[in-house]
């Protein structure tokens, strides 16, 4: 099995979710299938069979994410430090064709979410800064076309 990197806060939101999921979901569909039970005929009944629906989701998520949890390699961020980046990393590049700076932290695949300004290890703009300079220029092959970056600031916080 392999171990997946995440940063605390990526750990602590999949524990956030696992714990809502068992505690508040679970019971909630338990007792919506008991209702639609109630109904009668079971063969067609909707609800009944839109619970069990969800039953199965639910339960196949807190699967997932009892798995990613056991086989998580928290990182702590704040105690990383160089001049390469590397996971966890806050990276603030310039887009060589409009001089547009951004700014992307480098996080486990569960915790992604590009709107926040997190990149997971695994994507091709990731995989391009892995082990880069302050001053290197990248080439990303986006599904967009080919993009340019050079690397302003390397961070760890």
């Amino acid at each position: 099995m392999d171990k997946i990197p995440m940063t605390a806060g990526g750990y602590a939101a999949l524990e956030a979710e696992l714990k809502r999921r068992q505690q508040e979901e679970r019971p909630r569909i338990i007792q919506a299938i008991a209702e639609a039970r109630s109904h009668g005929d079971l063969s067609e009944n909707a609800e009944y069979h839109a619970a069990k629906e969800n039953q199965s989701l639910n339960e196949g998520r807190i699967a997932e994410l009892e798995d990613k949890l056991s086989r998580a390699e928290v990182i702590d961020v704040s105690k990383l430090s160089g001049n390469t980046v590397k996971f966890g990393a806050t990276v603030t590049l310039m887009d060589e064709d409009t001089e547009e700076e951004k700014k992307y932290q480098i996080v486990g695949e569960s915790e992604a979410d590009v709107k926040l300004g997190k990149v997971s290890i695994t994507s091709p703009i990731a995989r391009a800064l892995i082990s880069k300079k302050v001053g290197d220029t990248v080439e990303v092959n986006t599904p967009g076309g080919g993009k340019s970056y050079e690397i302003l600031k390397i961070a760890f916080h």
